[in-house]
């Protein structure tokens, strides 16, 4: 039985939005890979940990995103504040 010009369009549209949904998922992925890894260079370098704090305070503009970052804001404070005190 052959299918109909609808049926089949409902089809490829089912398809796309499966690869779409990959998509996003893979992008997520990415984002949270690079995220891991600049957060934790961040963290180990107090240049980077600055840069990172007055981006993130600079970009992230929702309340509720703030409130997300305020324990790491403060770590990336507290390591940039280090190199001031003499430490690597």
């Amino acid at each position: 039985m052959a299918r109909t010009i609808d049926q089949q369009i409902a089809e490829a549209q089912a398809r796309l939005n499966r690869l779409k949904t990959r998509a996003k998922a893979s992008e997520t992925r990415r984002k949270i890979i690079v995220g891991s890894v600049v957060t934790t260079e961040a963290l180990k370098d107090p240049k980077i940990a600055r840069w990172m704090a007055a981006t993130l305070r600079k970009t992230v503009t929702r309340e509720v995103d703030q409130k997300e970052l305020v324990g790491l804001l403060a770590d990336l404070d507290a390591k940039a504040q280090s190199a001031g005190a003499g430490e690597p």
